[in-house]
Order: C-alpha cells, then sequence, then structure tokens
C-alpha cells in the first residue's frame, strides 16, 4: 500500500506547505499539528486538496524515528486505500446520533476480511464513544485504534478537525480499506498485576471517573496499604503502579489523576461499580517492546505503514528512563510510521491508559 508522509516545521502556514511538498493526488489525509496550528493545517490541506477527506488532531508526533512537538506531520493514502472520513459531535450527551453516518461510511469503503480499520481521535466522553462506535463496527469485524486528543493548553478545549473545520466535543474519524493487503492491530502493555488479590469498586462516581471506595473502604486507604505507597504519593505513583481493570480475561489500565479528601481517586480511564480491579507493576518494557515488534513482524508479509498511539504517560516513563530514543529507532524500523501522543488510548471497544496501539498495514 502506497503512503506519503511529510514533515514540516516553522510558523503554522509555512510547515503544512512544507509537510505537502511532493504530496500529489491523495485519496485520504490524516494530519498532525501543535494545538495553535491544527486550524491553519486544516485549512490550507482544504484549500489545496478540496476534495479529499482529511481528518487531524493535535500532540506530540513521532515519524520515521523523529520525534516533534512544534512541527507538523501529514500522512497521505493513494488510490490503493479506500477511505471515508467523517466527524461526530456533541459526543459528551448523545454520540449515538451519529452512528448512520459512521455505518454510511462503512458501506463506502466496502470493508472486506483483515483488511479495513478504524482510526479515531476524540476530545471526551471516551466510554460513550467506544460503545457506540463498537455497535457499529463489530459486526463487519472492523478493528478500531484511537487517541484522545492531549495538548491543549490549560483552560482551553481539546481540538480535531476532519475536512477543513475544526471542532470541540468530538470524535473524528477515518475507516481505511488496504486493497493491497491485510491490516492487524496491536495493543501493548508495559504494566503486569502486582499481586494476585483482586479487589472490588464498592462505590463510584462515573460521571466524573471517581474511585471512592473498595471493597468498601476509601480507595486510597486500600492503594497505600497494598503497595506501601504514602497516600500522598499515590498519584506520583501512577508511572509505576496504576490501577487495572478486569474485562473478560484481559486488564485494561486506569491511570489516576488526582485524589479526593475522602481518600477518593480520581482516574483518566471509568471504573464501574463491581469491577474487579488490580493494582499494577511496571514490567521490563524493553523486553515488552521487542516482543510486540517480534510479533508485528511474524504476522505481516511486508509492512508498509504502522499508525501508533502512544499514552503521554508512557512518553513521559520513556523520557525518564532515556529510553526514548531506542523506542523511537526501534519502532522506525518496522517500517513507515507515524504516531501519535494522546491523553488516552482507544481499542476496539475499550478505553485505556498508559497503552500504545497500533495498526498494521501489508503491503
Amino acid at each position: 500500500m502506497k503512503t506519503f508522509i511529510g514533515n514540516g516545521t516553522g510558523a503554522a502556514e509555512s510547515a503544512v506547505n512544507q509537510a505537502l511538498q511532493g504530496l500529489d493526488s491523495p485519496s485520504a489525509i490524516i494530519f498532525i499539528a501543535p494545538y495553535g496550528a491544527l486550524e491553519v493545517a486544516a485549512r490550507i490541506i482544504r484549500e489545496r486538496f478540496p476534495d479529499t477527506p482529511s481528518i487531524g488532531t493535535i500532540g506530540t508526533k513521532f515519524h520515521n524515528g523523529i520525534v516533534g512537538d512544534t512541527n507538523i506531520v501529514v500522512l497521505g493514502f493513494f488510490e490503493d486505500a479506500k477511505v471515508s472520513c467523517g466527524v461526530m459531535e456533541h459526543i459528551d450527551l448523545y454520540p449515538a446520533v451519529s452512528i448512520r453516518k459512521v455505518e454510511k461510511s462503512i458501506a463506502e469503503i466496502a470493508p472486506g476480511k483483515d483488511n479495513s480499520v478504524c482510526v479515531e481521535f476524540c476530545t471526551c466522553a471516551e466510554e460513550m464513544l467506544v460503545t457506540t462506535l463498537f455497535l457499529a463496527l463489530q459486526p463487519k469485524g472492523i478493528p478500531m485504534i484511537g487517541g484522545s486528543a492531549f495538548g491543549a493548553p490549560d483552560g482551553k478545549a481539546s481540538i480535531v478537525a476532519c475536512n477543513g473545520k475544526v471542532y470541540e466535543n468530538a470524535c473524528v474519524y477515518a475507516l481505511i480499506k488496504n486493497t493491497t493487503g491485510r491490516i492487524r492491530v496491536y495493543k501493548e502493555n508495559i504494566y503486569s498485576k502486582a499481586s494476585d488479590q483482586c479487589y472490588y469498586a464498592t462505590k463510584v462516581d462515573t460521571k466524573r471517573k471517581a474511585l471512592i471506595q473498595i471493597d468498601n473502604r476509601p480507595a486510597a486507604d486500600v492503594y497505600s496499604e497494598a503497595l506501601n505507597v504514602r497516600k500522598e504519593n499515590i498519584i506520583g505513583n501512577v508511572l509505576q503502579n496504576p490501577i487495572g481493570r478486569v474485562v473478560g480475561d484481559q486488564v485494561f489500565i486506569s491511570s489516576m489523576k488526582e485524589m479526593g479528601a475522602n481518600g477518593e481517586l480520581v482516574n483518566f480511564k471509568q471504573i464501574n461499580r463491581n469491577d474487579c480491579i488490580y493494582f499494577l507493576k511496571r514490567d521490563d518494557y524493553d523486553q515488552i517492546e521487542k516482543e510486540t515488534r517480534r510479533q508485528i513482524q511474524a504476522d505481516a508479509h511486508r509492512i508498509s505503514l504502522v499508525i501508533s498511539v502512544d499514552c503521554i504517560y508512557r512518553y513521559l516513563l520513556y523520557q525518564q528512563e532515556h529510553y526514548l530514543d531506542t523506542y523511537r529507532k526501534d519502532m522506525a524500523a518496522l517500517g513507515n510510521w507515524v504516531g501519535v501522543v494522546t491523553g488516552g488510548e482507544q481499542f476496539n471497544n475499550q478505553h485505556v491508559n498508559q497503552t500504545m496501539v497500533c495498526a498494521v498495514f501489508e503491503d
């Protein structure tokens, strides 16, 4: 599958023009820009390619081994990829209103077996969003990866873009069909259970994503005792020991955001009442990274593109551990690679934290 990756630096207009240099007749575009440049990038891309669908998000980005915060990266697809892009608005209240739009996009690409994926970027309401999208995608066997837009200044709403317009309180998506090979998705978790002790969420506030009580005791008290971490250090300990929510036979990470006065833990991923949860520990991430790449290479006949979504907490951990250079070089060795750092990740029907998800395209 043919793709184009462009990069631009400097002022917004100059950066997007640099990133588009050499791109001719794309069938679709996905782009990543700094918060202050997203609107300019969306407008110029629409003006340059008025009939080409596009989606964009904000954040730190990876492209072929390079990491950047202030640059603009453009990913272009061509005639061997069938792509339909769209936007779901007001997702904090009624994302289901957009389900017909998503179903129309699915019909437009006519997905086959193992050759399609949904890539999405959203600004909020992740749990409702993934449930809604899964209703449309699952019957067609289409996997999904995505990320929560990250990088808005304090006090500003997160934003995404679709077909030249910028949106708050929205999800933008690209339904992509690879006509030359398969597409597979992967989820990488560098944490495991700190012990086999399962705890239960007995009091929660799902609207605030607050875990109030575990086994009928203040959540912070239980966390502190289980891990021997002082309560005032719990939030700062998130890179070492996040919380895991059990869904089926898998554990999905929920990162602690802040602690309330009564020992409640407000998280970035919703935990529901009666959920089984575990406290997690950091594993040998270098070995896990190697195994993920080994599996990807074993599965794919020839890799034409990798699109990844990485949590900001993984990014910060790898920076702290001086591992980021190793990570970016090793991921780039897989082939053409575009990635974005996000505030949360989506994988099929789950919203997760501190995780890497990716879609791998074959030639």
